[in-house]
């Protein structure tokens, strides 16, 4: 993939030389689907449970609805010729997100009450800063004049959770009283790769020709591993103090992904893998909180410290009920996990149950289907910095994805963080419309039909005057 990329720093411009058709009418006409799908699922969940149709249906439509329009309109009007597909394909995530957290809502002791209506009020927050991104932000090369502004605003919101209370052993939020809770990390990841895309810009030549090979390996020169060695030590750091896991595997994750796909070698992912590894069992062998997440992965039937069922075995015995097909919408009993992690990380395990291998899968290739469009957008814009940006963007949904998915189905340790759009939560839906929305900037830029040549001042020159 990185060969392909092709980084060009002699490149300046994002203009395709032919240009294409701008797509709008397909994306359009699925975006229909990808509202009447989450609408459908909304009604078989009232079925299923009371025998009859949802009082809120309507509401609900149409509310989804209005924010399809809204996205589909202000793509058409400043992102003509954008990639097509995203936008259906977040819309039908965030819609069917909604339906499971309206299925699990009429769980009664599960928390937080009546998370539905007010996870549709932050998706339509989330749609006014997409918005708010493809008006103002005309060019994504802009970002690039704030390559170190935005790696000290990434700091400041990455140290912020530090000074506020613990919830479920990890410190990822913060108060902000008459707005409520907010989780930082999740802004930080757009801005981080903003950072890494000017820095690595200008210091890939660097970081890949400066090197010496060893066993097939070309190991970059000391001071080059400043940077890796740097953001292991704040990854590190992310985990001792506020015990994330998640944001701190998200993070020095993308960063590696950027930094390989930047300099095209291998040695950096070797580099990667070892200090990531190496620095999650140094943390788990003193902090509890990490032990017992790395203990519970690798012991899931055991028996839980309040002598009952693990969380994980939980997760496994939903995706075993599910079975091929699914117990259908409202017939499942993933709800017996409990707490707030059924709305939020354990969502996919309901979606597993319910929905079955067949609708899980589903999930997981609209996923792939956007993560693989931006990687598409890296591959079409030709500015080195929207490469990487787009690449970087693209890494870190990837990441968080594998990451929630891989804790859930007890692949790797759980981590706590929130599936993209699924999940219950304002942050991480708000910054993934954002995240979006960059991606979509990126993209009509790369797709955009060149402009007319400029007439040759040799030619004018030379021209013949009559009198």
């Amino acid at each position: 993939m990185s060969s392909n990329l092709n980084i060009n720093t002699g490149s300046n411009t994002t203009v395709s030389s032919g240009g294409l058709p701008s797509r709008r009418n397909t994306e359009l006409a699925m975006l229909v689907f990808a509202v009447l799908i989450p609408v459908f699922a909304y009604a078989n969940v009232g079925l299923a449970l009371d025998g009859e149709l949802p009082a809120g249906m309507l509401g609900y439509g149409l509310g989804l609805t209005a924010l399809a329009a809204c996205g589909h309109l202000v793509v058409r009007k400043w992102a003509p010729y954008a990639d097509p597909l995203m936008l259906p394909i977040a819309m039908l995530l965030n819609g069917l997100g909604l339906g499971l957290i309206y299925r699990l809502d009429q769980v009664e002791y599960l928390k937080p009450p009546d998370a539905a209506p007010g996870q549709l009020l932050w998706s339509a927050i989330g749609i006014g800063l997409f918005v708010a991104v493809l008006i103002f932000l005309k060019d994504h090369r802009v970002l690039q004049r704030y390559t170190y502004i935005s790696m000290v605003l990434a700091l400041v919101l990455l140290a912020l959770p530090m000074f506020f209370p613990a919830v479920n052993g990890a410190k990822i939020w913060i108060t902000i009283p008459g707005v409520g809770s907010l989780q930082p990390g999740e802004f930080a990841k757009i801005i981080i790769a903003v950072f890494f895309a000017g820095y690595l810009m200008v210091k890939r030549d660097a970081l890949a020709l400066a090197s010496r090979r060893f066993m097939g390996l070309y190991l970059p020169r000391g001071r080059d591993l400043g940077p890796i060695l740097a953001i292991w030590v704040l990854s590190m750091l992310i985990l001792v103090f506020e015990t994330d896991l998640g944001t701190s595997l998200l993070f020095f994750g993308m960063f590696v992904i950027m930094l390989y796909v930047a300099t095209e070698r291998t040695s950096w992912i070797v580099f990667g893998l070892l200090l990531s590894a190496g620095g999650a069992v140094f943390v788990a062998s003193f902090n509890d909180h990490v032990g017992d997440r790395v203990e519970n992965w690798l012991n899931p039937t055991a028996l839980a410290p309040n002598g009952g069922v693990t969380e994980t075995a939980q997760a496994i015995y939903a995706f075993g009920s599910g079975g091929l097909l699914g117990s259908g919408l409202g017939q499942g009993f993933s709800r017996l996990i409990g707490g707030i992690a059924t709305k939020s990380d354990y969502i996919l395990a309901t979606a597993g149950e319910e929905l079955g291998l067949t609708g899980l899968m589903a999930i997981i290739i609209l996923y792939g289907l956007l993560i693989e469009r931006g990687v598409r957008t890296a591959l079409a814009a030709r500015d080195p910095f929207g490469k990487l940006l787009a690449i970087g963007l693209s890494g870190a949904f990837a990441l968080q994805v594998f990451i929630v998915a891989g804790g859930v189905t007890a692949l790797i340790p759980l981590t706590g963080m929130t599936m993209p759009f699924l999940a219950q939560g304002g942050s991480s839906v708000i910054a993934n419309w954002a995240l979006v929305a960059i991606l979509l900037r990126v993209s009509d830029t790369a797709r955009r039909p060149a402009p007319a040549p400029a007439p040759s001042p040799d030619a004018e020159m030379t021209q013949v005057v009559r009198p």
